[in-house]
């Protein structure tokens, strides 16, 4: 199956990209500039692509993020602190990202005869982002079905949808991923800061795959606090 990987530079996505290089015939990356405040992630995508010899394509869609207005990943907000399922990491939502992103990789898909977009959405992601969740991929199916049809049959591909970031940890161990090569911080510092919530996912992930972490944190004990203080809420 000859498959586009959308990859921000991201561990999911690079742990997916691994995947179809292995799995799969991987055919390209595509990558998307909207403006986030976290833009070094990119810079991990390109590298993924040269290690698996595949053409790195970049699109600029930050003019519409300039739209897009309210996201702490692309306005003067600050990234909330905190277990990435927590009420306030709604504050890092950019509306409808995922649905831009996808609808233009599918043009791409379509125009350079791939059979295939992956995207790396994952079952952790469903608490805050709706464009993340299996109805919307279902959906989209659907849509991409009727938007190209008579004229080209491509696939979305999204192996992680049901599953944990954990399980992508380990699935992306299985295929070599080099982790330490992905970026997932949103605050976009020298280091990964440790404590926002895609630190705290990441690092809670590799806790529970039984993996050890390579990545370097400014606070890398933050995030048992946070998860203590999450269940804590819960259970209230």
């Amino acid at each position: 199956m000859k498959t586009i990987v959308i990859c921000s530079g991201g561990l999911d996505s690079v742990s997916l990209a691994h995947k179809v290089a292995a799995e799969h015939e991987l055919v390209r990356l595509v990558s998307f500039d909207y403006g986030q405040r976290h833009r070094k992630e990119l810079d991990f995508a390109a590298a993924c692509a040269r290690r698996l010899g595949v053409p790195h394509q970049l699109i600029d869609i930050s003019e519409i993020g300039r739209h897009l207005t309210g996201s702490a990943l692309t306005d003067d907000v600050e990234v909330p602190d905190g277990h990435y399922a927590e009420e306030t990491m709604k504050t890092t939502v950019v509306p409808n990202r995922n649905a831009i992103m996808l609808a233009i990789a599918f043009g791409v898909a379509a125009a350079r005869k791939a059979e295939a977009v992956a995207t790396a959405v994952h079952g952790g992601d469903h608490f805050i982002y709706p464009d993340c969740r299996p109805g919307f991929i279902n959906a989209f199916r659907a849509m991409q079905n009727h938007a190209l049809e008579g004229y080209a049959e491509v696939r979305l591909y999204a192996p992680y949808v049901n599953v944990s970031k954990a399980d992508i940890v380990a699935d992306g161990a299985k295929h070599d991923t080099p982790f330490a090569e992905t970026w997932s911080c949103y605050k976009g510092g020298p280091l990964h800061c440790g404590r926002c919530g895609t630190c705290v996912e990441r690092r809670e992930a590799f806790h529970l795959a039984g993996i050890a972490d390579p990545t370097e944190y400014l606070d890398p004990e933050f995030w048992t606090k946070a998860i203590g203080a999450f269940a804590a809420e819960e259970v209230k």
